[in-house]
């Protein structure tokens, strides 16, 4: 039987899963048209940048996090001396890694979806009277949509399971930051704790699965659309 606080566990883990994906998308997606659209100097380096947290340690991306973010940080500091707010030890704190880790994923999904809009349909449009900002919004966005639902998808399942950079920038405080990861952790330390630990890991697996197949589902929608067209 799952418990209150599991479920404050559940419901936490889905909040800063599904904000971490809502702030983070606008951004992802404005990547995603660079990367597919325009050609410019270093970007390659970009491309690399933007995909360094899928390759390098998570617990490097959360100490740099903690860099940024602490109060004696350049952005902690502006955070601190404009609004008067911290972002350590935070459910915030949380929602930040959690994006900062699925960026790459989301800006990937996003771009093969850009990319795979047949450029000549937005010449058409082009020749056709259409500027640029109304063939992007008639034309390349909503062809995009379902790949863009399929990173945002993504997105979230991966922030449900962050755990590396989360309990290294913002800690491990029941209630505030332990979402799913850090409570199984937290569980495998605790005598008795493997009952706790079946629960929680069996809904991760059972979201991460749904979120998974779904994120399938929009992204071969995408392709048999692209392909009609």
């Amino acid at each position: 039987m799952i418990s209150p606080e599991e479920w404050q566990i559940v419901a936490l883990s889905l909040r800063v899963g599904m904000v971490s994906m809502l702030v983070t998308l606008p951004l992802a997606f404005a990547l995603a048209w660079l990367l597919a659209r325009v050609v410019f100097p270093g970007k390659i380096l970009v491309d690399a940048v933007i995909h360094l947290p899928l390759v390098v340690p998570p617990v490097v991306t959360g100490w740099v996090l903690l860099l940024l973010f602490a109060p004696s940080g350049p952005v902690g500091a502006w955070l601190e001396a404009w609004f008067g707010v911290s972002v350590l030890f935070r459910w915030t704190g949380a929602a930040i890694a959690s994006g900062v880790m699925a960026l790459p994923l989301m800006v990937r999904a996003m771009r093969l979806s850009i990319e795979a809009v047949d450029r000549r349909l937005e010449g058409a449009a082009r020749t056709l009277g259409a500027g640029r900002w109304r063939c992007f919004r008639t034309i390349t966005l909503p062809l995009s949509v379902p790949g863009i639902l399929a990173g945002a998808v993504l997105g979230f399942a991966r922030g449900l399971g962050e755990f590396g950079a989360t309990i290294t920038f913002v800690s491990n405080v029941p209630g505030e930051t332990q979402t799913l990861p850090l409570a199984i952790y937290s569980a495998l330390q605790q005598p008795g704790g493997d009952a706790m630990v079946w629960r929680l890991s069996a809904i991760s697996v059972l979201l991460s699965l749904a979120a998974l197949v779904a994120s399938e589902l929009l992204a071969r929608r995408a392709g048999r659309g692209l392909h009609v067209i």
